[in-house]
């Protein structure tokens, strides 16, 4: 029996997707969990598996297209069947349509891809050279077979004046967005234009921070064979501290106040061309050991644009460290429907008063910034207060 392929809905209020890439082609077999496609959200680019086994049939949209939730998009059918007839193929503008195959051994193919057939894409060289532009029917493959590769790619783009991190080699050029990069910039677009923004700026004295990581990190290590980093005890202390500020957790959903039951911890983490903030689930209850290796899974299948639906949804609150760059201080954009996000600054020891005398202590600057409709000023200092004691004693979080 034929198992349909359809958008999915990865968060809340999605009414559309937008397909990035297909990562099997048509009259290909593929096996129930394994990659499919990859889908475009407002928040990142997320790889969708396989809802079963069979041959891949039928495919009705094209990589570009913008797609209703729910859409039937493709079909997996076993060998001999047909995929059913259920309307028009979906496309982006400007693409030829797919039409309906059977699933037998012969490939039929659109003009755009008949035109490379003799062409063998690696997915990287595929992925870049949809990002900078790059006709990939022009490109002769230096890889095994006549293969194109990512080198190939950034060789063409070069010689465009749009290579490497994607600066125009020439002044006065355009330079090219990636997916994530273009999400970025509408999404943190939407949220300064439409949340209004407050911001509670606090110092803090991080010794005992620093030390609790000293004294954890090979516990930890040998536990859960990941080391500890700063970033995993401040989720640790974050979450907890938002377990007692419930409406610092709270999110705005445009009628009113979602009071959120569980603590999910958005962490933003570097990716080729942007930032995308995957979360830690149940955060305030997970021990330090959990967090590490949830985070660290986290940043590997971001780095590799493997994130999952369930990793970039259900963040209650996001935390954004940048004292790993030398930074000393900064303001986030809150992620909406989120009500804060706290900025994390670098520890650097200071001269401050110590018992009325001074002295040098390791601190780092906390910048929160809230939402005012869901959280006022009183309460995002009580959080704020609350979170620097809590930094304070993080040697008792094991």
């Amino acid at each position: 029996m034929a198992i349909s392929v359809v958008m999915p809905a990865l968060e809340l209020t999605q009414e559309t997707g937008k397909l990035v890439a297909w990562r099997k082609k048509e009259g290909e077999r593929v096996t129930k969990g394994e990659p499919l496609l990859e889908v475009e959200t407002d928040k990142a680019v997320v790889e969708i598996e396989a809802p079963g086994e069979g041959i891949l049939v039928g495919i009705r949209a094209l990589e570009g297209a913008v797609i209703p939730v729910g859409q039937i998009i493709a079909w997996i059918v076993m060998p001999g069947e047909e995929a059913p007839a259920d309307g028009p193929a979906l496309r982006a503008e400007g693409l030829g349509a797919p039409t309906a195959r059977r699933a037998e051994g012969v490939e039929t193919r659109t003009s755009n891809e008949a035109r490379g057939r003799e062409a063998k894409l690696s997915p990287k060289a595929r992925r870049l050279a949809r990002e900078q532009g790059i006709d990939i029917d022009r490109l002769h493959g230096s890889g095994p077979s006549g293969e194109i590769l990512a080198s190939d790619v950034l060789a063409a783009a070069e010689s465009k004046g749009t290579a490497g991190s994607g600066v125009p080699a020439s002044a006065g050029g355009m330079e090219p967005l990636s997916s994530i990069a273009r999400l970025m910039a509408e999404r943190t677009t939407q949220s300064w234009t439409s949340v209004p923004h407050f911001f509670v700026l606090r110092e803090v004295d991080a010794a005992a921070l620093v030390e609790a990581r000293k004294r954890l990190d090979a516990k930890v290590e040998r536990a859960k064979g990941v080391r500890l980093t700063h970033t995993d005890l401040l989720i640790a202390l974050v979450a907890r501290t938002l377990a007692r500020h419930p409406r610092m957790n709270a999110s705005w959903n445009g009628d009113g106040i979602r009071n959120n039951r569980d603590v999910n911890i958005g962490v933003a983490m570097a990716v080729e061309g942007g930032v995308v903030a995957p979360a830690i689930q149940n955060a305030d209850t997970a021990d330090l050991g959990e967090i590490a290796v949830q985070r660290r899974d986290l940043a590997e299948r971001a780095k590799a644009n493997k994130l999952r639906p369930t990793d970039i949804s259900g963040a209650t609150f996001t935390l954004s460290n940048l004292g790993m760059y030398g930074v000393d201080a900064f303001t986030a954009i809150i992620n909406r429907p989120q009500a804060g996000i706290l900025a994390v600054g670098r520890i650097a020891d200071r001269i401050v008063p110590v018992d009325g005398q001074p002295g040098i202590r390791p601190m780092m600057t906390l910048t929160l910034s809230c939402d005012h409709r869901v959280v006022d000023g009183v309460r995002a200092a009580e959080f704020l207060n609350d979170l620097a004691k809590s930094i304070g004693d993080a040697g008792n979080l094991l």
